[in-house]
């Protein structure tokens, strides 16, 4: 049901032109809000892409955590050998340590119980120049000796202390080396939850937005279908119009021009019939042909007739559309400017507007669409 435009006094049944125009306004104050939401939906996938971006680089970096985790747990079992293997060195260290101390402590008691006979009397006491000469040797391999048992017992002594401090700052930093990785793997882990629950957020906030979108583009869609029902119509009533003229003896044949010109010069960008969505998600319909020419570029009307429409249409933008009579018309969208108004007589090739980029546009360029009784037909094999 339309509604009626109150007045002062009685009320008044709308015209044609005035539910025309009511349509109109709806079905622009729905692309609108329809705009909009999926201004937020596309918000609200980049938000959600985004954070499964960062959820990606959280789980590439606990891998990276759970890949050192691995080479320290075979550093560890590595260390764990080494550290086996010096304790063997270690009780060896021990063993000749204990070795030299005993030695020299035994040194230590022999020259208590005998007394410390000094070298002089030793060799004094030779009877012969050749006994004499054993004995200095003798003697110098004694001193030999004990002063290698001294140096091997502080060898022996450092070993074993290098030993020790070797395996005590060899634990130490494996403890260190595990704490710190268990804690980055701690912290790691936390993060990644907490992303996972941001993108659980984030994806639900995408879907409801995306249902809503879905709702609006419905409802566009009837109210698009409503507005086409009052175009056809209000050609319908210009045809009655002009079969009335010619009874009256006016000239306006009513039948349909056979063929149209070209609107604007240029490349086709995407013809008529089903396409890939320039904007994203499954193929659409395209109900017209795309015509690439740069901004400004003049719009000529394809034939003679009357303007129905020549103001701002949803994703057409400033839009024209053109009765030529015979339920066929034209129309012309995504102008940058109009150059007509409603009710407007023009012929072929009249100026009616300029290329632009209004409304739903990926670009400069005419999206230029023939109706057949307000059913969109491919333009193609009428244009010469």
């Amino acid at each position: 049901m339309l509604a009626l435009i109150p007045s002062f006094g009685a009320a008044k049944t709308p015209t044609l032109q005035q539910r025309i125009e009511a349509a109109r306004q709806r079905a622009e104050a729905i692309q609108a809000r329809l705009h909009q939401k999926r201004a937020e939906l596309h918000q609200a996938a980049a938000r959600e892409n985004d954070l499964q971006g960062q959820l990606d680089q959280t789980n590439a970096a606990i891998g990276q955590v759970n890949t050192r985790i691995g080479e320290l747990s075979y550093q560890t079992n590595s260390t764990m050998r080494r550290l086996d293997w010096n304790t063997v060195q270690l009780h060896a260290a021990q063993n000749s340590f204990k070795l030299h101390d005993n030695a020299f402590k035994r040194r230590l008691v022999d020259i208590y119980e005998n007394g410390d006979l000094s070298y002089a009397s030793v060799l004094l006491s030779a009877q012969t120049f050749s006994q004499f000469v054993e004995r200095w040797e003798d003697l110098r391999l004694l001193i030999d000796s004990n002063q290698q048992a001294v140096r091997e017992r502080k060898e022996a002594a450092q070993r074993v202390a290098a030993v020790e401090a070797n395996l005590e700052r060899t634990q130490v930093e494996l403890t260190q080396e595990q704490q710190q990785q268990q804690q980055a793997h701690n912290q790691l882990d936390t993060l990644a939850s907490e992303k996972r629950n941001l993108v659980a957020v984030a994806d639900q906030q995408r879907r409801t937005v995306a249902v809503q979108v879905a709702q609006m583009e419905d409802l566009s869609a009837a109210e698009e279908a409503q507005l086409e029902g009052l175009i056809r119509q209000r050609q319908a009533e210009i045809e009655a119009a002009r079969r009335a003229s010619g009874v009256a003896g006016t000239q306006t044949p009513s039948n349909a021009p056979g063929s149209l010109s070209w609107p604007v010069s240029g490349t086709i960008t995407s013809p008529f019939g089903w396409r890939s969505n320039p904007f994203g998600g499954a193929p659409d319909f395209h109900p017209g042909l795309d015509i690439a020419a740069p901004t400004g570029t003049t719009v000529t009307a394809t034939a003679g007739g009357q303007v129905i429409l020549a103001q701002w249409y949803g994703g057409y933008g400033n839009f024209i559309l053109i009765d030529h009579g015979g339920g066929l018309s034209s129309g012309y969208g995504h102008l940058s400017a109009i150059y007509v108004s409603v009710g407007q007589t023009i012929t072929r090739g009249q100026a009616i507007g300029a290329v632009g980029s209004t409304g739903r546009s990926t670009g400069p360029h005419l999206h230029f669409e023939v109706r057949l009784n307000g059913k969109p037909v491919d333009p193609a094999p009428r244009l010469h």
